[in-house]
């Protein structure tokens, strides 16, 4: 304990679930904040993100860190240069897992820290996964943080680690509503799969960004490629 409230590890990507997840965590908890950069297009700006979002919510400790594997093994469009980013589908989380998927990656994530949460003798791992208005990830869903869960348990030293994934069951547009109740820095978030300098408006996480900010009644504060401003899932 730190005062009167639980430390945590909060995994911050800089994304716009992450920020809000973020949030919640230095709302209620003495958080450290953990990013990894694991060879995706756009991770010097998602690492310029995951700074100024500690910045914004006063989140001192925080460890940056690089995951080479994904970039070696490829398979993703995100980590494989090979493969396209494609445009979002209508059916977004129907049909195929898309080939945005990094395969088993947010094991690695939370693995990581786990550890640090060992040393810093913080009983919650912060994580801002989102099985609602998805793209249908296989490790975005309850059950697998239940399952996680017990790794921990059996892995640890006291086994006393908790996930807590508080956006897990909200759809998008609700996420951004409870972002703006708490002050999450959405200005400061990015969250396109394809570019580093304006969000692309037309991958799928953008997409699904910009119908969420949509769906709130409110604009999204960061700035699209001008072809991307009539596009419409």
């Amino acid at each position: 304990m730190t005062g009167s409230k639980p430390r945590s590890v909060v995994l911050l990507s800089g994304g716009m679930d992450s920020s809000v997840c973020a949030a919640l965590a230095a709302r209620d908890t003495c958080a450290a904040a953990l990013h990894v950069s694991y060879g995706q297009r756009t991770e010097a700006r998602e690492r310029k993100s995951f700074d100024a979002i500690c910045d914004r919510l006063e989140i001192d400790t925080r460890l940056a860190v690089r995951n080479e594997i994904f970039g070696k093994i490829g398979g993703s469009a995100l980590t494989d240069s090979s493969i396209a980013v494609p445009a979002a589908r209508e059916d977004i989380g129907h049909g195929e897992i898309p080939v945005t998927y990094v395969p088993f990656r947010n094991a690695h994530f939370l693995s990581a820290a786990v550890s640090w949460a060992e040393v810093l003798d913080a009983t919650r791992i912060y994580i801002g996964a989102v099985e609602q208005d998805s793209s249908g990830y296989p490790d975005c869903r309850p059950a697998y943080y239940r399952a996680f869960e017990e790794v921990i348990r059996q892995g640890t030293r006291e086994g006393r680690i908790g996930i807590v994934a508080p956006l897990i069951a909200l759809r998008k547009a609700e996420i951004v509503k409870l972002g703006l109740q708490i002050g999450a820095p959405f200005d400061l978030t990015w969250s396109c799969y394809s570019q580093g300098d304006l969000a692309c408006g037309v991958c799928e996480s953008c997409a699904l960004r910009l119908r969420a900010f949509s769906e709130a009644g409110t604009p999204d504060p960061i700035p699209y490629a001008a072809q991307a401003a009539g596009h419409k899932i």
